[in-house]
C-alpha cells in the first residue's frame, strides 16, 4: 500500500483512497467546490478507470499509480490540447530518471516503453469560459505490475517488466508531481512553442511515422508530418494531402 506519511509530505493536499470508480469523477467534483490547483486525488485500485476515447484503464491493486490532478491555469481554452503534451513530457522525464531509459511519447497521451504502453493520460477542460479555468488531469502508471491480462500483454508494459525491479510508487509520484509542476510553468511562462519543441524532439511519432488513426468516420493512413502551435498532429496522406489530427487512436502501420 501507499505510504500516507509520504503523501502528505508532497506539500499540496492529497485525498487517498483504497477503492475508487474513477479518480476523474472524484477530482471533477472536488474542482467544482473549489479545491486548489494541484490536489491530488489517488487510489490503490479503480473499479471503473477511465482513458480516452471512452476506454477502460487497468488499475491491478497496488501496482500502479492511478491519480487525477485538478489544475488551474491561465490559458487559452484553445491551448487545453497542450496540457496533455507537457503531462506526458513530464511523466517521462520522471520515469527515465527513475529507471535511467528513454521514454517514446505516442501522440497525444501515452508514454511508451520498449514500444509498449506503461502510462496513459486523460486530460478534461472544465466550464466553457474562454480562459481554461480547470483541467483534470487523469494519469495511470504502471509501475510494478508482473503481468498483464491477455488483451493487454501485447500492448501494454510496466516499469518492472522493462527493468526487473521494483520501484517505490511515493518516489515516483513525487518525482512525477515535481516534473509536471516543472513543464506547465514552461507552458504557462514561456508558451505554447517549447512544449511542442520538446514533445516533437522526444516523440518518434510526431513526425515521419507511418501510422493508422483511427476513432474518426474512417480510419486514416499516412505518415506524420509534425505538430502545428497548437500541439495538433499533422498527418501526410497517401495522396500527399495534409490533414490536422484533433483527436483518435495513432498506431504504428505494422500493428
Amino acid at each position: 500500500m501507499l505510504d500516507p506519511t509520504s503523501l502528505k509530505s508532497l506539500g499540496r493536499p492529497v485525498h487517498y483512497f483504497q477503492t475508487i470508480d474513477t479518480t476523474m469523477r472524484e477530482a471533477g467534483e472536488r474542482a467544482g467546490r473549489g479545491e486548489p490547483h494541484g490536489t491530488v486525488v489517488i487510489a490503490e485500485e479503480q473499479t471503473a478507470g477511465r482513458g480516452r476515447l471512452g476506454r477502460t484503464w487497468s488499475s491491478a491493486p497496488g501496482a500502479g499509480l492511478y491519480f487525477s490532478l485538478i489544475l488551474r491555469l491561465e490559458l487559452e481554452a484553445a491551448q487545453a490540447p497542450l496540457v496533455t503534451l507537457a503531462l506526458g513530457l513530464a511523466v517521462a522525464r520522471a520515469i527515465q530518471q527513475a529507471t535511467n531509459l528513454a521514454c517514446d511519447l505516442r501522440w497525444p497521451n501515452d508514454v511508451l516503453l520498449g514500444g509498449r504502453k506503461c502510462c496513459g493520460i486523460l486530460a478534461e477542460l472544465l466550464g466553457e469560459d474562454s480562459r481554461a479555468r480547470s483541467v483534470i488531469a487523469g494519469i495511470g502508471v504502471n509501475v510494478n505490475q508482473r503481468e498483464f491480462s491477455k488483451d493487454l500483454a501485447g500492448t501494454a508494459t510496466s516499469l518492472y517488466q522493462q527493468t526487473g525491479c521494483e520501484y517505490s510508487r511515493e518516489a515516483l509520484l513525487a518525482a512525477i508531481l515535481a516534473e509536471i509542476d516543472r513543464h506547465l510553468a514552461m507552458l504557462v511562462d514561456r508558451g505554447p512553442a517549447v512544449i511542442v519543441e520538446l514533445f516533437s524532439g522526444a516523440s518518434s511519432y510526431a513526425a515521419g511515422k507511418r501510422v493508422v488513426v483511427s476513432g474518426g468516420a474512417a480510419d486514416l493512413v499516412g505518415a506524420t508530418a509534425g505538430l502545428t502551435a497548437s500541439g495538433t498532429l499533422l498527418l501526410r496522406l497517401d495522396d500527399g494531402q495534409v490533414t490536422p489530427v484533433v483527436a483518435g487512436s495513432v498506431r504504428p502501420v505494422e500493428q
